[in-house]
């Protein structure tokens, strides 16, 4: 199993009278980055991935939660069941998005990605030519694109289609098919309608929604390609432009293909050290 999980450098925090925070731990932002890790958070977390991917994932988000609440508790910074809890006024989720020949698992506290894993499905490789192009080779392990624009329908699926989602699906259908053109009746052209559509409706429930457009995205991509370390950046500068905040959506586009890099990676390095 490839796995990623942002993370802050954390020193220590033995001489400090301050909690080990959100922030020290995950690479999240706002009053979530500020709140400390409290025993009841873990142990919900630990909950919600065992349930979903079985175990405990060592140096995962529960394991990391785990051992940051468990030195909070013990500097008595924290009480076993406290009420700045994140559990009580947010969700903890694991969800999981099957894929040819994988499952990728995000772990998310809110609306925040705290962390993402893949695992394989069977112990063979996925077949080449499901979805949109064959790949060939050491390929067949990686994420494509396609692969993590699909799993914005499960993370981000009830999402109304922005314009910020429209230029990030466009970015990353380019460097998926090479071209700079729009295909037309393709996946860009598609959230590119929708987000049109979405910013004349004054009803949320009227909107069309991220799932309606990822749902499949794979075989909506006229090519597709692994994701490599140089697709992230035109993608979330692409997204973070059209969004008035300058900011990308937690689990949403940018994330996810960002996400596919950082495994991916992961999986040249684990490849090479074989």
């Amino acid at each position: 199993m490839s796995q990623e999980q942002p993370r802050r450098p954390q020193g220590d925090s033995s001489n400090s009278q301050d909690p080990i925070k959100y922030g020290d731990v995950f690479n999240v932002t706002g009053d979530l980055a500020q709140k400390p890790v409290a025993p009841q958070d873990a142990a919900m977390m630990q909950s919600a991935e065992t349930r979903v991917i079985g175990q405990i994932q060592p140096g995962g988000v529960a394991a990391t939660m785990q051992s940051a609440s468990r030195k909070n508790e013990q500097a008595g910074l924290v009480g076993h069941r406290d009420d700045s809890d994140i559990t009580s006024d947010r969700d903890v989720t694991v969800m999981e998005t099957q894929v040819v020949g994988r499952r990728i698992v995000t772990e998310a506290v809110g609306d925040q990605v705290v962390g993402q894993y893949v695992q394989p499905t069977s112990n063979q490789p996925a077949q080449a030519g499901a979805g949109a192009t064959a790949r060939g080779g050491g390929d067949t392990e990686k994420l494509t694109i396609g692969e993590a624009l699909e799993a914005t329908a499960h993370t981000v699926g009830d999402k109304p289609v922005e314009q910020s989602d429209a230029a990030a699906i466009h970015a990353a259908e380019m460097r998926a098919t090479g071209r700079n053109e729009i295909t037309p009746g393709g996946l860009a052209s598609m959230a590119q309608s929708a987000a049109a559509y979405n910013a004349g409706c004054d009803r949320d429930e009227d909107k069309i929604k991220m799932s309606d457009i990822m749902s499949g995205a794979t075989a909506k991509l006229p090519a597709d390609k692994p994701v490599t370390r140089q697709d992230p950046e035109g993608v979330v500068g692409a997204e973070m432009r059209n969004n008035p905040n300058l900011t990308t959506t937690p689990g949403g586009v940018a994330t996810s293909v960002a996400a596919a890099a950082r495994l991916n990676e992961n999986t040249n390095n684990n490849n090479n050290n074989q």
